[in-house]
């Protein structure tokens, strides 16, 4: 029971806190749709499936323990979110991109864009490997250990489809639209601000 308290406590925390995650689910509601900020978010859970998989098989272990893998995968997930809030800063006229953009970019792709942001997301990456190397015993069946993994995705997948849900409701969506090209604008400068800062950190480490 103290272990179900403590992954649950810690997985709230990390989940509302503020990270790239957050702003690609954000910015793909409002400038996109609901459809494509429900895909965002179902393809972070897939991301956090992912850092859950190989911690449990044990590759999380090796990559904690080696510092060159580790700064690797944590750098090439910051240049990740360098490219994306590039991407976003050089979007084209508002007018434009509603016509064109929007109904061009899949449900799908918004799916592979939640995956990789988490994928690649050092934050994840640290919060779950860490999770299960200093919050499980060695008794741990490996059942419980799935059961807990379970809970993280859901914890996951429910707060981020809620965030997208938010932001595209007709209200909140229709007064925000006329700020399209600022909202890119704005998340491509924090994913850049994201990425420059985690690659900054991986290099001092």
């Amino acid at each position: 029971m103290t272990e179900l308290l403590v992954v649950i406590t810690i997985t709230i925390l990390a989940v509302l806190s503020p990270g790239p995650d957050f702003a690609m689910v954000t910015r793909n509601s409002l400038v996109l749709s609901r459809r494509h900020g429900v895909f965002t978010a179902l393809g972070i859970g897939l991301g956090v499936m992912l850092h859950i998989g190989y911690t449990l098989l044990g590759v999380g272990l090796l990559v904690k323990e080696s510092l060159l893998l580790f700064s690797v995968l944590k750098i090439a997930g910051a240049l990740y979110l360098v490219y994306l809030g590039i991407g976003m800063l050089r979007s084209r006229a508002v007018e434009e991109e509603i016509v064109v953009d929007a109904p061009r970019v899949s449900a799908w792709v918004a799916l592979r864009t939640g995956f990789l942001t988490n994928a690649l997301n050092p934050k994840t990456m640290i919060f779950v490997v860490s999770l299960f190397m200093q919050v499980m015993q060695p008794g741990t069946a490996p059942g419980v250990q799935i059961g807990y993994g379970a809970i993280i995705v859901l914890a996951h997948v429910l707060w981020f489809v809620a965030v997208a849900l938010f932001f595209s409701a007709p209200g909140i969506r229709a007064r925000l639209m006329a700020y399209k090209r600022r909202i890119d604008q704005l998340f491509g400068v924090l994913l850049v601000g994201f990425g420059v800062l985690l690659s900054a950190l991986s290099l001092r480490s």
